[in-house]
């Protein structure tokens, strides 16, 4: 990649978002399939599976393509405790 302040740079410039582009953080590139979807039984066998391995939230959610919110929410319906990684 070109140096936006390289000296031979200086009488051809290139545009703003081009000299200022940064790398985006995975997380917030990251979208999930099911946003505001009804939980399906192969979803929730899955959840209480994983859960009952011990795997943590994060693991759990990339698995399920669903936000950590929405894994929290289901798994305290169903009376399942998620394992606190540390």
């Amino acid at each position: 990649m070109i140096c936006p302040t390289s000296p031979h740079l200086q009488s051809r410039r290139l545009p703003h978002a081009l000299r200022t582009r940064r790398p985006r953080h995975p997380t917030m590139t990251e979208r999930f399939e099911r946003h505001r979807q009804p939980w399906t039984p192969t979803e929730i066998q899955k959840l209480h599976m994983m859960a009952n391995k011990g795997m943590s939230l994060k693991a759990i959610c990339l698995a399920l393509k669903r936000s950590e919110e929405s894994v929290k929410i289901r798994a305290k319906l169903d009376k399942l405790l998620i394992a606190k990684l540390r």
